[in-house]
């Protein structure tokens, strides 16, 4: 007994899809073994989030797949466990140290470049529109190839909007409290609007889900609602979520900044709050600290 095309499609498009996942896994995996061997291993939940993220990919692709073909919020659904909650999972599982081998790869170190905020949030915005066009997006539908790599750029251009705002590479100077304030802003208002152009329309923008979705006995355009209000309500979470996490992380920086502008005066020591608050941006607070501890019990200099 011979497999249909549609049978074929799907194997194809669960190789794809599947196949690099697992890839991805087995690199993390061995990368956090030699980490831990040399006493660097990421921390417990920052692996536990990277295989969330693994795992939730892997929840979106198998079972949600099939009805994705189907009903569009099923798809929507699916599109939002990638390319946002995924990927910013993923994001928050990596490291510098996990990073390295990567980055001292010629053409990977200089595609840094794009997780400049100037650049990763226009390139995850444009991945998004363009995608949601009728002729990208019913090309993906039909096509498993297409559809594979509609899943890995909505994945890579989501970790690359995340990176910049939760990852561990150098972010500009510019680029403080108020620009992840603004970064964030920018990238949820982006959403609302594609997803406001759902929930509003009378249109219904994509052919292919009309028969199925009449045999699921909804009509096509409040399906497309419907897949409006599911990103609506994510974007609305996830944007409640990152507006705690930044004012957490304002607070903890200027805590840092004090203790150690304290400590300093302590002990007669210079430290501009300028250098302090640079320091404590880039996460090394613990680094100055030591630094000053170093000069404070160094004999003066006669």
């Amino acid at each position: 007994m011979t497999a249909g095309p549609f049978a074929v499609s799907t194997l194809l498009e669960a190789v794809l899809q599947l196949g690099p996942l697992a890839v991805i896994g087995a690199l993390y995996a061995r990368r956090v073994h030699t980490l831990a061997a040399a006493g660097h291993a990421p921390a417990a939940w920052r692996r536990a989030s990277f295989y969330g993220g693994l795992a939730m990919m892997l929840a979106a692709l198998t079972g949600l797949d099939t009805l994705s073909q189907e009903l569009l919020y099923a798809h929507m659904v699916e599109h939002l466990l990638l390319g946002d909650v995924a990927a910013l999972l993923i994001v928050l599982g990596v490291t510098g140290p996990v990073l390295a081998p990567i980055l001292r790869i010629g053409l990977f170190d200089r595609l840094r470049v794009l997780a400049h905020p100037a650049l990763a949030f226009p390139l995850w915005a444009i991945d998004l529109y363009v995608w949601h066009l009728p002729v990208f997006y019913e090309a993906a539908l039909r096509h498993a190839g297409v559809h594979a790599l509609e899943h890995a750029m909505f994945l890579a251009f989501g970790v690359n909007m995340w990176m910049c705002l939760l990852g561990p590479l150098p972010a500009p100077s510019w680029f403080t409290n108020l620009g992840r304030l603004l970064y964030v802003v920018a990238v949820r208002l982006a959403g609302a609007i594609l997803g406001n152009v759902f929930l509003w329309s009378g249109t219904v923008f994509y052919s292919f889900y009309e028969h199925a979705d009449r045999a699921h006995g909804i009509a096509p355009v409040a399906d497309q609602n419907i897949a409006g209000a599911i990103m609506m309500v994510e974007e609305a979470l996830l944007t409640l979520g990152l507006f705690c996490w930044l004012f957490l992380r304002a607070a903890r920086e200027s805590e840092q900044r004090q203790e150690l502008l304290e400590y300093a005066r302590a002990h007669g020591l210079e430290l501009s709050e300028a250098r302090a608050a640079r320091a404590v941006a880039a996460g090394r607070a613990s680094e100055l600290r030591e630094r000053l501890r170093a000069g404070a019990g160094s004999p003066p200099q006669g």
